[in-house]
Parts: C-alpha cells; structure tokens; sequence
C-alpha cells in the first residue's frame, strides 16, 4: 500500500458547519459575493469514484484498491439534490453541470436529470444542463441521457495517439471507445460537444496538433486547459504547465487563429476560431478555446460554486473546506427551503475566493503546498 498521505479524508471531515442566519436573506435572482460576482453555474458532483487514474487527478498510488470511498448512505439522494439546485436557482444559477468522480457511474442517473430538467430560472426559463464525463460509458448511455433532459456533454480527452491516452488514464482503456462516446452524442444531438485536454508539458504536448487537426470542421469546440495545481495528490509543478498562449502559438502556426468574444459573462475559456481564406472566422472550421487559469487567472469573472457528492458546498476549485449542507436537510429539524436559501445566501455573501489571481503571491506553504480539495471529490 501507498505511503503518501492522503489529505482528503481530513477535508471531508473539517469542515464548516452552514447556519441559517438571523436575517433572512430572500432568493431575488441577484446574489452578489463579497467581490460582487453573481451566483449563475452550479457544479454537482454525483460521485467520488472515477473507472480513470489520470495522474492529474486521481493518481493510482493514492486511489488504489485501498482508498476509503464515501459509503452511499453519505452521498446526497438525487431529491436531496434536486433540492438544493432549485434553492441554488432562486438565487439565479442558470447552467447545471454534473460533474465527479466520473457521473456515468452513479446508478440511475438520468432520473436525477430528468428532475433537474424540471427546474426552471427565477425568470422561469430552463436550465443548461450539462454533463462532464471520461466517455467512457457514453457509446451506451448516450440516448439514455439526451432522452432524460441533458442538454449537452462536455468529454475529457487528453490525446488521440492510443499510447499515450492508455498511459494518462493509467487503466489501458482504449482512445476508440472514448471517440465513439464523443460519435454517439453528437448523433443524439447532445450538442455542442465540448472535448477538453488537459495539457501536460514533457507528457502529451505533441499531441496539441493531432487534436486540433482531427476536431477541426466537426462542430466540436476543442479546448486546451493548462496542467492546475488542484488538490494536493497529483505531484504539481509548474515546470509541467505549459502556457495556453503557446498553444495558440503552435495551433495559429499551422491553422490559422483568429479571436473571439466570450460566449457568455464568466466564460472560462479564450476563444479562437479557424480563419478561412479571407483570413475571418469561418464558422463551418469551428473554434478551439484555451483556459488559463495557471498564467491568465479568470477570478474576477467567476460566478461558479460547486457542491460535493455527499453535500458539502465549495466556493472555489483550489478551496481547503466547504460548508455542511447535507445537515441542514438531515438534521433533527430539516430547514425550510427558504432556510436553506438565507444559509447558502449568508456562504456565498461572504465568497472572496480569487487563487488563482493570487498564487504567484502566496507563499510555497500556502500556494502549493495546501491540502485543497482533490478534483475528484468536485468536479473540475
């Protein structure tokens, strides 16, 4: 057995209790943090298991047969869930995403969507909802989901050379079966695909070209996401990252780029579309993105919040502890939900999170050397 520790289970267990507050805080649509940024995406993570032990995320030497895995009388039931998104919608959350672990393994699923899909905005618009997955179960629950009420699906895809891909994952799945995922999603109208890589400098950086290539004039929006020190298991350096403007650079030499505006307030990613001949944006080539949040941090425009699989509630992908909510609905005294609308208000009210902005700034202890939430355990 690994003799790394494993600092998970201590973010599992300290952590802040969420109260309801003295003052009511009412669920008007427009909840502004401490820094003024609105509540709009809420990330919910269905499981804290993943079939996948990319070396970025869940390393094998911690993750093995060993691991100690929530039990699910822990996690959130889908209506415990169901709950907590439509308080999160009063609030003006307006794009759901299903995240892990890896979501296709939580059992029954699409009944979890099909409630969600019943929701609506606080101006009774539906939802976004979307889903992140390995797709390594996609090929065969691809109608299953369209059919249930997801909108669309993003796919984490970190290389085309089947080599490389089987050593990322570290399970020797094969890259086919995950581009037959990506095949049946796209033929059931879970659209647009998003296909994201995670870049590592020295690991799969050759494969930048070869997926720029192959996604390019397909209608998927392939997107380049630089290597993140998330967690404290997966061996960060920054050494590993290599920047998402040399991305651009190498993609730009051989495909010409030009940039796009930002599809939406709070957008992760830089877009760059295709040039065609006239040297503009030719729709028909479609667009890559880039998501900096190593060398171009995006936190003042990040209006996301992320709950974990057994319902604690996280205000940052690089956070050390979350808030309780699953108390608040399993207590002696369940809350009402304007209760627990006042109590996640109060949580996000007091949000200053911006670590991104400030790592080169902290020190080593503090910014690389904390025990931050695995991205396992929320979703990235």
């Amino acid at each position: 057995m690994s003799e790394r520790v494993i600092p998970l289970l201590d973010e599992r267990t300290t952590t802040l209790l969420a109260r309801v507050p003295a003052q009511p805080i009412a669920a008007t649509g427009l909840l502004g943090d401490g820094l003024g940024r609105p509540l709009r995406d809420l990330r919910i993570s269905v499981t804290d298991r993943c079939n996948f032990r990319c070396n970025y995320c869940m390393p094998k030497e911690v993750f093995d047969k060993d691991y100690p895995y929530l039990p699910h009388s822990a996690l959130l039931s889908f209506e415990e869930i169901t709950r907590i998104a439509r308080v999160f919608t009063a609030h003006g959350v307006r794009k759901l995403r299903l995240t892990g672990g890896e979501p296709l393994l939580r059992k029954g699923l699409e009944r979890l969507i099909e409630q969600l899909a019943a929701l609506r905005t606080h101006d009774g618009e539906p939802l976004d909802i979307t889903l992140t997955t390995n797709g390594s179960l996609l090929a065969r629950k691809a109608r299953s989901l369209k059919d249930a009420g997801l909108k669309r699906v993003t796919v984490s895809l970190d290389g085309l050379d089947d080599a490389v891909f089987r050593r990322m994952n570290d399970v020797d799945f094969p890259v086919a079966a995950v581009l037959e995922g990506i095949e049946a999603a796209q033929a059931v109208g879970l659209a647009p695909i998003k296909v994201n890589m995670v870049v590592k400098r020295g690991t799969n950086e050759h494969e930048i070209l070869p997926m720029a290539r192959y996604f390019r004039g397909s209608g998927i929006v392939l997107r380049f996401i630089e290597y993140m020190d998330v967690g404290a298991t997966n061996g960060w350096r920054m050494d590993e990252v290599l920047p998402s403007a040399e991305v651009v650079r190498r993609i730009h030499a051989e495909l010409p780029l030009v940039q796009l505006d930002p599809s939406a307030p709070g957008e992760t990613a830089e877009r760059w579309g295709y040039a065609g001949a006239d040297g503009r944006h030719d729709p028909a080539l479609g667009e890559i993105g880039v998501i900096s949040s190593v060398t171009q941090a995006f936190c003042r425009d990040c209006n996301r919040a992320r709950l974990s699989t057994e319902g604690k509630l996280y205000l940052c992908l690089f956070a050390e502890r979350g808030w309780d909510l699953r108390h608040l609905l399993r207590g002696e005294q369940p809350v009402s939900d304007e209760e627990l609308a006042s109590a996640i208000g109060a949580i996000w009210q007091q949000r200053t999170d911006r670590y991104s902005e400030l790592r080169a700034q902290l020190p080593t202890e503090v910014g690389r050397g904390a025990r931050r939430v695995e991205m396992s355990y929320i979703g990235g």
